[in-house]
């Protein structure tokens, strides 16, 4: 199990998020202000492999364009980790993973956000 709290940093800016349920392989971090979560899963899945997910939702109030109305509305970021149950190494995956992050730059958020595939 992690440490309680976890601290996350967004935009130069380290939130605690503290354990607020944990339920067998499922965990769920909070910030005191509850605009951050993180939830963190593993599933054993057919064929014997683990699917492990880590999720971190942000709570924002926003304004509707059309009617500017206020309400909650969340994004939430996944990652999201399926391996066999044995065959790939600890260093394996970390090194597809940093390989991924280190591709999924400014540049690279920019395009998806805009719905480049």
């Amino acid at each position: 199990m992690f440490a309680d709290p976890i601290t996350v940093t967004i935009n130069s800016v380290a939130k605690t998020l503290a354990r607020v349920e944990s339920n067998g392989r499922k965990t769920i971090y909070q910030s005191p202000d509850g605009i951050y979560t993180m939830t963190i899963s593993h599933q054993v899945t057919g064929n014997n492999r683990v699917r492990s997910m880590i999720r971190l939702d942000c709570k924002k109030v926003v304004t509707d364009p059309l009617t500017s109305e206020q309400d909650y509305d969340t994004f939430s970021d996944y990652h999201v980790l399926e391996r066999p149950a044995f065959g790939f190494s600890l260093t394996d995956i970390q090194q597809q993973i940093a390989g991924s992050n280190a591709w999924l730059d400014n540049t690279a958020i920019a395009k998806i956000y805009g719905g480049e595939s």
